[in-house]
């Protein structure tokens, strides 16, 4: 079976390189060697941090794309997860730098190589998530309790880190699962989402507004076991990243990883790998045969 490479629109980082932190030489030998794993985009995703070390992440990783050479996964912009999120839902994130999401609150960090933002809607001001999506940019709910959705584009990481599907009212979960025009990301590694809820995603949600994502960390495919993301210390056992309290810090696979195991399940279908293609307005950047993938 051969497809178009693969688009990771949300991973913190892997082969020992944190986003957060990277340099730009970093940020160009991890494009390198995803490239190698089947991965044609990136877009470099940036947990809860500081305004300041924010807006210089971006810069790094702005000057890494501009260094980019054809065998590297190219990079098309960032990924903007934290800072606008809701405390109840906030995982692994720290939320002393947490801000209310509103256009002023967004502006001192304001970059035109933002392409994704998650937010927590129910936090937003009115015309803050009209703002972001006039600029462009994709606006997800994530790490947030609310159910309406409204103005969204996607959800990030259905299940993950949000209200959970209720018989009564509404939820995050809930709406993604019953608004046909949301993309839905899916975390599919088998840690962060059971087979039996990823069956009901696939049920739900019409199949070309499905999103795989891995929300990889850095000891992905490294030797880390320890170390520390988003100012906690997170414990890499083999299997799970998680804190000290046992929350998890996001995936230990690849994006390709995620997509063999789906296949080896029975659940993929290469729809999935174009929605996101479809989802950024981006052309193919080569194909990957699974076939001949180890």
């Amino acid at each position: 079976m051969k497809t178009p490479l693969l688009i990771e629109q949300h991973f913190h980082g892997c082969y020992g390189v944190d986003f957060n932190t990277a340099a730009v030489d970093d940020v160009i030998y991890l494009s390198k060697e995803i490239r190698k794993e089947g991965v044609g985009y990136i877009f470099p995703t940036l947990v809860t941090d500081s305004v300041s070390n924010t807006k210089q992440q971006i810069e790094i990783i702005k000057t890494a794309a501009k260094n980019q050479s054809s065998d590297m996964a190219k990079i098309v912009g960032v990924h903007l997860e934290g800072i606008f999120l809701n405390p109840e839902k906030k995982g692994i994130h720290d939320a002393k730098y947490f801000m209310t999401p509103t256009i002023e609150n967004f502006q001192p960090l304001e970059d035109d190589f933002i392409k994704i933002v998650t937010l927590a809607p129910e936090l937003s001001s009115p015309d803050f998530i009209k703002y972001l999506k006039d600029k462009g940019i994709k606006v997800q709910a994530g790490h947030c309790t609310g159910g309406d959705l409204d103005g969204c584009d996607g959800v990030t990481h259905t299940f993950n880190a949000m209200s959970g599907i209720s018989h009564r009212g509404k939820s995050t979960a809930l709406s993604a699962l019953v608004n046909d025009k949301l993309y839905t990301e899916i975390i599919a590694d088998g840690v962060h989402v059971s087979d039996d809820a990823l069956r009901l995603l696939f049920k739900a949600k019409p199949q070309d507004k499905i999103l795989l994502i891995s929300d990889c960390l850095p000891c992905t495919h490294s030797k880390l076991k320890e170390f520390t993301f988003a100012g906690s210390k997170v414990f890499f056992d083999g299997i799970r990243a998680a804190s000290k309290d046992g929350t998890l810090a996001g995936s230990t696979s690849l994006l390709p990883d995620i997509v063999k195991l789906l296949i080896n399940k029975g659940l993929f279908n290469e729809q999935f790998i174009l929605n996101s293609y479809k989802y950024h307005n981006l052309t193919p950047a080569g194909e990957i045969d699974w076939d001949k993938m180890n």
